[in-house]
């Protein structure tokens, strides 16, 4: 499996050299999050997941936001297993023939579970048309957000709006930093309009948002 990935971050490599100083030969470690949860972007996040009582390493917030593409290479034609930010059409070019479709061999790799990225809020992710439908409609007041790129103020006075980049690239980089604010502010649904389903570019931030919906409320351990 080959995962496309940012290059390594300096404080990353400055650790490994350090350790290796030690007669250390490398560092494991999983992933910064609890199993199904918002990924974290930024040291805060780490720390607000494990406490104070974990030495946290800070190089600062991630540069994408959400996490790399990973591409299947062991199977003969090589087949893409989690968008990222780098779109299919980018990714087959460096390879030179076009990306396979997932099938029930693939390998399981971090992020493929049907239901992954979840704050503690419901998340309804929900087309532009269905979005504005659902905002005319009577609803008794709650503790919601909204999360858009084209639905725009003004909404009800109970509605906590989150504007959304119209970029993908930019949506990507704040993705997870919004959800986990929206659980922050103690919120207990959002809504989230789509993004657009023609748009290769937010292929990963499309990803995310249908994991984190997939169920209604999350008590992730």
């Amino acid at each position: 499996t080959l995962a496309l990935r940012c290059p390594a971050h300096p404080a990353a490599l400055a650790l490994l050299a350090a350790a290796a100083r030690r007669g250390v030969a490398g560092v494991a470690a999983p992933s910064a999050n609890r199993f199904g949860r918002v990924s974290p972007t930024c040291a805060a996040h780490v720390q607000q997941e494990f406490g104070d009582a974990l030495a946290v390493l800070d190089g600062g917030p991630c540069a994408v936001g959400i996490e790399s593409a990973i591409v299947d290479c062991s199977r003969g034609a090589a087949v893409l297993l989690r968008p990222g930010l780098l779109t299919r059409s980018t990714i087959e070019a460096v390879l030179g023939e076009p990306l396979g479709a997932v099938d029930a061999s693939a390998p399981r790799v971090s992020g493929s579970l049907a239901a992954h990225y979840a704050p503690s809020a419901r998340v309804r992710l929900l087309p532009t048309d269905q979005l504005q439908a659902a905002l005319r409609q009577p609803i008794s007041p709650q503790a919601l957000a909204v999360y858009s790129r084209t639905v725009r103020p003004p909404l009800p006075a109970w509605v906590r709006h989150l504007p959304m980049p119209a970029d993908a690239a930019a949506a990507a980089h704040e993705l997870f930093a919004v959800l986990r604010r929206i659980d922050d502010l103690g919120l207990q649904e959002v809504w989230i309009e789509a993004p657009p389903a023609d748009s290769a570019a937010w292929d990963g931030v499309r990803d995310r948002l249908q994991r984190a919906a997939a169920t209604g409320s999350h008590d992730v351990d």
